[in-house]
C-alpha cells in the first residue's frame, strides 16, 4: 500500500447505476430523437463525445433509461465488450448493459478510468456465461479501488496521457506509412477496377504454385516457442501480427507457411482481411479459417500480391463474395476467381522493393510502440495493481 492512498470499494465511494433500452415497437421513442443513447459495443473509443443512435424525451422516460452526467465512466457489463471503460463527455443516456460510475469530488473521473481499465482482466475473470459473458453491479461494487490524494491523481493522470499520446501518434505513424503503401501502388499500377494500363489479368488461381488450401483445426494451447499458431484473429489492421502468441496443439508440416505466402480470413466479422508471411516471426503454422495462397514468383511479387488486396477493388469483391446467410465467409473457390491484374514482374520487383524500404520504417516505429506499451503496462501496474 502506498503512503498516504486509502483502498476502498468502488461502491463505498462512489453511486452506480445502470440504464435501459426503450421499447423498440414504440417509434416514437426513437425517430427524431436528440438524447445520445450509448450502447456497451460503443463504450472502447475513450472518451465518449457522441453515439450511433438517439431517442427521445417519451423514449426516456418511458424507460429505465437515465441521463448520466458528463464525466461519468462507462463500463461494459455484459457481451464481447464486457470490462472495458470509458468517460462521458457529454451528458447521455445507455443501455442496460452497461454501468454507470457518477463523478464525485474523491476523483479526478480520468484517474477513475484508468483505474477501472486496469481491473479489466479481473471482470474477464469474473465474466460468467458461455454465449453471452456478463459481470454484476455487485461485482464492480466490490472492487477493490486506490484512492490517493486529488493533487497526485491529477500528477498520475498526467503520466499515464502522455504515454498514451505518444502510442496513439505513434500507431498514426503507421496508419500513414499504409496509407503511402496504397499511393505508391496505384501510382505505379494505377486502378484495378479500371486497369487503364492494360495490363494482362488472371485469376487468382492461377498465379498459385498451390491449390488454395484451408488451415489446421488444431487447437490453440499456451505458446511452446516451438511453432507459432496464427489465427484470424492475431492477424491486425496493419497486416502484422499482434503479440497473442499461442502454439497449435497438434503439429503439422503442411500447414507451414513460407516467406510470402498469403492468408485470406475465409469467415466471421473479418472476412477477407489477409496477411503476407515474414520469416522474421519463425516456424508458423495457420489455422482453419485462414486460407493460403502459395505465390508463383515467375508471374508475382508476395508484396504485389498483398497490396491488392489494400485496393478498392478487392474490397469491393469482398463484398460481392462473401456469403452472409448467418455468418459471412468467403470459401477457397471463390477467392481463387479474384481477378488479378499483371504487371510486368520487373515493376512487381521495385514495387516490392520500396515496400520493404517503408516496413523498416514501420518495423522502428512498431518496437518504440511495443516498449512505450510496456512502460505503460508497468505504471498502470505500480499504480493500481
Amino acid at each position: 500500500m502506498k503512503k498516504g492512498w486509502e483502498y476502498k470499494k468502488l461502491g463505498d465511494v462512489c453511486d452506480t447505476s445502470s440504464g435501459g433500452t426503450p421499447s423498440k415497437n414504440h417509434l416514437e421513442y426513437y425517430e427524431g430523437g436528440t438524447i445520445p443513447w450509448l450502447r456497451s459495443g460503443e463504450v472502447a473509443q475513450g472518451l465518449i463525445y457522441n453515439t450511433e443512435l438517439y431517442i427521445t424525451e417519451s423514449g426516456l422516460n418511458n424507460s429505465s433509461a437515465k441521463l448520466f452526467p458528463v464525466d461519468t465512466v462507462v463500463l461494459a457489463m455484459y457481451g464481447a465488450t464486457v470490462g472495458q471503460v470509458g468517460l462521458l463527455k457529454k451528458e447521455m443516456a445507455t443501455n442496460q448493459a452497461i454501468c454507470g460510475i457518477f463523478p464525485n469530488k474523491r476523483f479526478n473521473p480520468i484517474f477513475l478510468l484508468y483505474s477501472l481499465k486496469a481491473k479489466r482482466p479481473l471482470f474477464l475473470k469474473d465474466a460468467v456465461g458461455g454465449a453471452q459473458p456478463n459481470i454484476s453491479q455487485s461485482i464492480i461494487k466490490n472492487t477493490i479501488i486506490p484512492i490517493p490524494p486529488i493533487a497526485e491523481q491529477g500528477y498520475i493522470v498526467k503520466e499515464l496521457n502522455l504515454l498514451t499520446s505518444i502510442i496513439d501518434k505513434k500507431k498514426a505513424q503507421l496508419k500513414e506509412y499504409d496509407q503511402l503503401s496504397q499511393s505508391i501502388f496505384y501510382d505505379m499500377f494505377g486502378d484495378p477496377v479500371t486497369n487503364e494500363k492494360g495490363w494482362e489479368v488472371k485469376k487468382l488461381s492461377d498465379v498459385s504454385l498451390e491449390k488454395l488450401s484451408y488451415g489446421s483445426g488444431a487447437s490453440a494451447i499456451p505458446y511452446n516457442e516451438s511453432v507459432r499458431y496464427i489465427r484470424i484473429t492475431d492477424i491486425n489492421e496493419n497486416g502484422e501480427l499482434n503479440g497473442d502468441m499461442v502454439s497449435p496443439n497438434v503439429y503439422d508440416e503442411k500447414y507451414l507457411l513460407d516467406e510470402g505466402d498469403i492468408l485470406f480470413a475465409r469467415s466471421g466479422a473479418t472476412v477477407g482481411k489477409t496477411y503476407c508471411h515474414k520469416s522474421k516471426y519463425g516456424k508458423c503454422m495457420y489455422a482453419g479459417y485462414l486460407i493460403r495462397l502459395v505465390p508463383n514468383k515467375d508471374i508475382v511479387e508476395p508484396s504485389y500480391v498483398f497490396g491488392y488486396t489494400k485496393t478498392s477493388y478487392y474490397m469491393g469483391f469482398v463484398q460481392k463474395a462473401q456469403n452472409a446467410v448467418a455468418q459471412p465467409n468467403i470459401n477457397a473457390k471463390q477467392y481463387g476467381s479474384l481477378l488479378i491484374c499483371i504487371p510486368p514482374l520487373s515493376l512487381q520487383q521495385s514495387f516490392a522493393e520500396k515496400i520493404e524500404a517503408i516496413e523498416k520504417q514501420k518495423a522502428l516505429i512498431q518496437q518504440s510502440i511495443t516498449e512505450t506499451e510496456t512502460l505503460f503496462n508497468s505504471r498502470m501496474d505500480y499504480y493500481f495493481n
